[in-house]
């Protein structure tokens, strides 16, 4: 990772003391910056001058962040809507108020909050509208609310908003053993839902734990083992791999069943366009809504509604608010497979790509994480 550092200066305004941020001048942000599709080790490191918020706008100090499979996808170019290089990733976070914005009240600073940002939060200081803000329990680390920000919002809305599972349902979750996946599972045995999870034979023994009939992904009749757990067909799919094996996800539901897509995890790594596996899948899924089968197949985008802004956030503090409450209440896990330091963005990346892990890599401030903490997620340079 390339490190480089802003010149540094006082910045001048002309506010007056009743519309000025609550900021000090002096403070300096790292920002992990993404420059183009680049390896890992070409993330760079960047230190500037920390954002001032405006009207309607808070400062967050970060104390976590994630990787999720949306940077993953970013740094290949891959991500369906993702901006123009370079930009700065990091799709949620969680942190304290360190300053506010005009229009904001200032008994906010020193609160802890999460906020869904999508890109931006892959830094130490961010600006985000207070009325995105969802505040974090006391008794709740920040890594541990972390995991629950984007994955808790997504799990909740797709059991819960899109699949409308039910006690005794039976549901298949593929890739149970990661961020939206661990969620998934826990949030559907809280409602009393059955649950057979796909992933490596490494992760089984956890998923028992959970209450989870795990399956090998690897094997090669995958879907002819899922049949013979539940012959009668699933309530629901949640299937984040998307490519060809959807079809065989589509199958898999009994009359009245919902396949929930939210990902195309099998197309990570092909080449050519970002949009043309999404735009098949997003075909496919209509045409199977137009057949009369009496099964429904949806694509799940945590960001759908924000144009109705109110309702939007609405929904997601509410929904977000219930994870966190069932996380206080020790009813969910927090599966933090790794807490990293922002500076080792690289390492975070390549842990979290390695599929090794169970859970989701967290990113926290340099100061935060203990030595022999970090697993070994392979070399990085710095200038």
């Amino acid at each position: 990772m390339r490190e480089t550092h802003a010149a540094e200066h006082q910045p001048t305004s002309t506010a007056t003391t009743e519309t000025a941020p609550v900021t000090t001048a002096t403070t300096i942000t790292t920002e992990i910056v993404l420059p183009g599709v680049v390896e890992v080790d070409g993330l760079e490191v960047r230190h500037v001058a920390a954002p001032t918020p405006g009207r309607g706008e808070v400062l967050l100090a970060m104390e976590a962040t994630g990787v999720s499979f949306a940077e993953q996808q970013m740094r290949r170019g891959k991500y369906y809507d993702q901006p123009p290089f370079p930009f700065v990733p990091g799709y949620d976070l969680v942190g304290r108020v360190a300053a506010t914005g005009p229009g904001v009240d200032p008994a906010l600073a020193g609160r802890r909050f999460a906020a869904l940002t999508k890109t931006g939060g892959w830094a130490s200081h961010v600006v985000v509208a207070a009325a995105d803000l969802v505040e974090v329990p006391d008794s709740v680390s920040s890594a541990d609310a972390e995991t629950l920000v984007v994955n808790g919002i997504t799990a909740w809305q797709m059991l819960h908003r899109t699949a409308k599972v039910e006690a005794g349902d039976t549901i298949v979750v593929l890739g149970a053993n990661g961020g939206v996946g661990s969620a998934l599972v826990q949030l559907a045995r809280i409602a009393e839902v059955r649950v057979i999870g796909t992933a490596s034979r490494r992760h089984h023994d956890k998923l028992r734990e959970l209450g989870v009939t795990p399956v090998d992904y690897r094997d090669p009749d995958l879907h002819g083992r899922l049949r013979v757990l539940a012959p009668n067909g699933v309530r629901a799919v949640f299937d984040h791999v998307g490519g060809e094996g959807v079809v065989d996800s589509f199958r898999l539901l009994a009359p009245g069943g919902t396949l929930v897509s939210y990902g195309t995890a099998s197309t990570r790594d092909a080449a050519g366009s970002s949009k043309a596996p999404v735009l098949k899948l997003f075909a496919r899924l209509a045409m199977w809504n137009a057949m009369p089968n009496s099964r429904h197949a949806h694509f799940f985008n945590i960001w759908a509604g924000k144009r109705r802004a109110a309702a939007f956030r609405e929904r997601l503090r509410t929904d977000l608010g219930q994870v966190f409450a069932l996380l206080a209440e020790g009813r969910i896990r927090p599966q933090v497979a790794a807490r990293v330091p922002l500076s080792r963005a690289a390492d975070a990346m390549r842990l979290a790509e390695s599929g090794t892990v169970a859970g989701k890599v967290v990113l926290v401030p340099d100061s935060e994480v203990l030595e022999g903490e970090v697993p070994d997620g392979g070399r990085t340079s710095e200038a």
